[in-house]
């Protein structure tokens, strides 16, 4: 029996625990993006420690509820050997109803054996994999800083897309981050991915950091239209898991709301962050966000115990600014769970979901 995401609906009306975890594994990569806001934002000292081990991670997992959303992160995640380990970890304890991998798609023999340990074991999970693909060839190899990386994903996706009729919980999409060196070709983009055999699902992300004043957000606003149509048209054989059709409609508002907080530069919708979502370093720190500007504490510090941080006056502190002040961001993980867990959204949401085509 699958883990049902329609567990959490509580959290509609009580945000007392966290129900989303995103889990930078590593800083380490094997791609060179130009974008990458993670290893280019954050200069973390020696001292501060090595990746957080298994048995660590066991603790931490240890000190958490049941999630609706599990998702790694990095640096390039297939870059931990222990990365089944870890999700078995998180499955066992946690039930997860997705667990979340996105990669670059370079290591494809590496990811394939791992991909199909993981849906082996964690079968009432969701296992979605989002394969990142930029632009047409060139375009791609230039962002990700590799020749050859277009191919490379190209071939991940092939060894990957067999185990999509073996494996009713896989998920195996395409991201692609919207940034200035692609603006020009994301009609081609789209257009090539709806052309890819048993892809499921094409997300488009907004660069973050300084790229974000490059891009013409215009064009942004014709490619999310794009995308819009392309769910309206084909809903049904877009996401296999229970509440797809309501996925398919918070993914159409966000990208809207991400295009309106863009343009108009202030908070549109309330913040969950410290609450619902939270964010955990390779190095055990702990965020409400992955803005990395409010650091709750450090794991290691705090008997690898979330509830000792989040009960702690720092945190407190933290969440009340999110709640009181004007910061705003466009992150699309952070988004979904402000909409699909904030009750004045539902009359914009539920207007998105009856618009999408039903067989």
């Amino acid at each position: 029996m699958s883990y049902s995401p329609f567990r959490h609906i509580g959290s509609v009306f009580w945000k007392r625990r966290p129900i989303q975890l995103t889990f930078f594994l590593t800083k380490r990569c094997n791609s060179k993006c130009s974008f990458c806001f993670y290893r280019a934002g954050r200069d973390i000292p020696e001292e501060h420690g090595t990746e957080l081990s298994l048995g660590e991670i066991e603790k931490i997992s240890a000190s958490m509820g049941k999630l609706l959303w599990l998702a790694f992160s990095g640096g390039e995640i297939f870059l931990r050997d222990d990365i089944v380990e870890i999700a078995k970890v998180f499955y066992e304890r946690n039930k997860p109803s997705i667990i979340l991998f996105p990669t670059n798609g370079l290591l494809t023999d590496v990811i394939r054996e791992k991909i199909e340990t993981v849906l082996k074991h964690c079968r009432n999970s969701t296992v979605v994999v989002k394969l990142s693909l930029d632009g047409p060839e060139n375009i791609h190899d230039f962002i990700r800083g590799g020749k050859g990386s277009f191919q490379k994903t190209m071939q991940t996706y092939e060894s990957l897309r067999g185990l999509i009729d073996e494996f009713q919980n896989f998920e195996l999409g395409i991201n692609t981050v919207y940034c200035s060196a692609n603006q020009d070709y994301m009609d081609a983009v789209i257009e090539f991915v709806g052309g890819l055999d048993r892809i499921k699902t094409h997300t488009v992300s907004l660069v973050r950091g300084k790229g974000l004043e490059e891009i013409d957000i215009e064009r942004y606003r014709e490619t999310i239209d794009t995308l819009a149509g392309n769910l309206r048209k084909r809903t049904s054989g877009i996401y296999r898991f229970r509440g797809g059709r309501l996925k398919a409609a918070q993914d159409i508002l966000q990208r809207r709301l991400i295009y309106d907080t863009e343009t108009q530069k202030k908070k549109l919708i309330d913040c969950y962050a410290g609450r619902l979502n939270l964010v955990l370093t390779e190095t055990g720190e702990l965020y409400p966000c992955e803005s990395f500007s409010m650091r709750m504490g450090n794991v290691r510090d705090n008997e690898y115990d979330i509830e000792i941080i989040m009960e702690s006056g720092q945190s407190h502190n933290i969440i009340s600014s999110i709640k009181d002040n004007g910061c705003f961001c466009s992150h699309e993980c952070y988004l979904m769970t402000n909409i699909l867990f904030s009750m004045r959204m539902y009359p914009r949401l539920m207007r998105e979901y009856f618009k999408l085509a039903v067989d």
